[in-house]
């Protein structure tokens, strides 16, 4: 691993991990011996960030390098607090592990006051029925529509039926009930909303949409307010 990759994983661990943490917890969630990380930790100091603690005693990460100050209303921390607990809960593990993290970083970069509000905040968000798990090609979709390049799928219809369809994935929208790739669909030249639990053998293609996506999604918020 390169050394700039491994500083930003231990910065990670530092913002993720309860606080203080142990050389050995450290060098376990990062990947190196323990010997490496006191050099990535001093290495991490040199370059501007404040860590507290020492070999045996435990470490604490009190002023953050990686990103630059941040100034939050406590409402505006509140709703940053609730939104990324409900992305917590959408059934995808990928999406999951990513709030938790942008959690720990935003908090990293409050005062020491709006810190407090962020780690005990008042809004919380909790699902009796829970979302299903979202199906592993999610993923490669989320791909797909960032880098705009069409997906060939098996797509089966409500009444059963299947076919083999080339799409556009333009968007992944989270229902309560259900996960849907809107998209462009070349085989129907056309709109159309795929849920997500019918769709089988999806790949990712070389045909490049780009830059079509953004119209497209102009074009498709004008149809639906006609």
């Amino acid at each position: 691993m390169a050394r700039a990759d491994r500083l930003l994983r231990l910065l990670t661990a530092f913002r993720l991990l309860p606080q203080p943490v142990t050389a050995g917890r450290l060098a376990a969630e990062t990947g190196v011996s323990e010997r490496t990380l006191y050099r990535d930790i001093e290495a991490l100091r040199a370059g501007g960030a404040l860590i507290d603690g020492a070999p045996g005693l435990g470490y604490v990460l009190t002023e953050d390098p990686a990103l630059p100050p941040q100034m939050f209303t406590r409402i505006e921390v509140e709703a940053l607090a609730l939104g990324l607990a409900e992305v917590r809960q959408m059934g995808d593990p990928a999406l999951a592990q990513a709030a938790k993290a942008a959690m720990a970083k935003i908090t990293a970069t409050l005062p020491e006051r709006l810190q407090r509000q962020a780690i005990h905040a008042v809004s919380h968000s909790v699902r009796f029925d829970p979302r299903p798990p979202a199906p592993t090609h999610v993923g490669l979709i989320r791909e797909a529509s960032w880098e705009e390049r069409a997906l060939d799928i098996c797509y089966r219809d409500l009444v059963g039926r299947e076919s083999e369809r080339r799409i556009w994935p333009l968007s992944i929208v989270w229902f309560d009930r259900a996960l849907m790739c809107l998209a462009y669909c070349t085989l129907r030249q056309d709109f159309r909303r795929f849920h997500l639990d019918r769709m089988r053998d999806v790949r990712l293609t070389d045909q490049s949409f780009r830059p079509r996506r953004v119209p497209l999604l102009r074009d498709y918020v004008a149809m639906v307010r006609r």
